[in-house]
């Protein structure tokens, strides 16, 4: 029977940094302030002469197709999570593979914000199991920072978001002894949709953008930041949880988790609960800020690269964001 694993982990992030020293500048804030509730001490803006979701995703994927040892003309399909597209349509998916120079290969986008990595690597599992593909670009891309308002009013997200781009390369093997994704484990409330959007634009509109939109800010984000950390730590542990008792395994087994990252707050809270230790758990947030779908893949090279994550170690990925939904991937690298 075919497995799905992960042969190569790539990720990209601007050249910008922008510190919390930087938003005190244009906005009611602090460093104290920002990292006693976020964790975050800088983060990654992109370059808008230079960077677009599709090429820092093209960026990330030609590491992760390096590590992998195949040619670019091996990869036969791409999975792109994003909620920040270069369009409204098409989708960056398209854009990204014309970066590559793979044209006539099916490009897929899906828009499940802070899980869609998750979901994504999910969709790539089933594809390379039922023998349909063999080597599937898996990538989180995302630029927030040009939807940010950089003022008082807008201070509660802007604070947290930022940009950047991550890639797995998930590919095809024969051997059941050999590494793979274990399982995956998706969900999603739509009652708390409302709770972290951004309303507008949108179709079921009379108009889809107005004046009176742009003023009344719903086209940025709003996010209830006290019941999502309510939701998130409930849902991380439930969904790391299911994920190690679908596999008969243990809190104690996880060499590596790597959460969302969100918020440190969220991560942790998460380790305690779950009994983790500091060396099994990774986070980057406070250098990189949250960077939605692109987040987990970030982390997941960095780590690679870092050697805190090698061969043969279970690897337990969550996350939890707008829709509300939530999902985990048990890994063995």
């Amino acid at each position: 029977m075919t497995k799905a694993k992960i042969a190569g982990l790539g990720h990209f992030v601007p050249e910008r940094v922008v510190t919390n020293f930087d938003l005190e500048k244009v906005m009611d804030t602090s460093d104290t302030w920002i990292k006693e509730r976020t964790g975050i001490s800088e983060r990654r803006y992109f370059d808008p002469e230079k960077d677009t979701v599709a090429n820092m995703g093209a960026r990330a994927s030609m590491q992760a197709i390096e590590q992998a040892g195949i040619q670019v003309k091996d990869v036969d399909f791409i999975i792109l999570a994003t909620i920040t597209p270069d369009y409204f349509f098409p989708g960056s998916g398209v854009l990204m593979q014309r970066e590559l120079g793979l044209e006539g290969i099916g490009a897929l986008d899906i828009r499940n914000a802070c899980s869609g990595f998750i979901y994504a690597l999910s969709i790539a599992e089933q594809y390379v199991k039922t023998n349909t593909y063999k080597n599937i670009l898996v990538v989180g891309a995302e630029i927030q920072s040009s939807a940010l308002e950089m003022n008082d009013r807008g201070r509660a997200v802007s604070v947290i978001f930022a940009d950047g781009a991550g890639a797995a390369l998930v590919q095809a093997t024969d051997d059941q002894d050999e590494a793979g994704i274990l399982s995956s484990h998706l969900h999603a409330d739509g009652r708390f949709a409302e709770e972290l959007y951004v309303k507008d634009p949108g179709s079921s509109r009379k108009e889809r953008l107005t004046k009176d939109m742009v003023d009344d800010i719903t086209i940025r984000a709003h996010m209830n930041g006290n019941l999502v950390f309510k939701h998130a730590i409930v849902r991380f542990q439930e969904v790391i949880n299911e994920a190690l008792q679908a596999n008969k395994l243990q809190v104690s087994d996880i060499d590596m988790m790597i959460p969302h990252q969100a918020n440190l707050r969220i991560s942790q809270f998460v380790q305690k609960q779950l009994g983790l230790s500091d060396n099994q758990v990774f986070n980057n947030i406070m250098r990189y800020g949250n960077t939605t779908a692109a987040s987990i893949p970030i982390a997941m090279s960095e780590a690679w690269k870092q050697g805190k994550l090698s061969q043969g170690d279970l690897l337990c990925i969550a996350a939890f964001g707008s829709g509300f939904t939530w999902a985990s991937s048990l890994i063995k690298l």
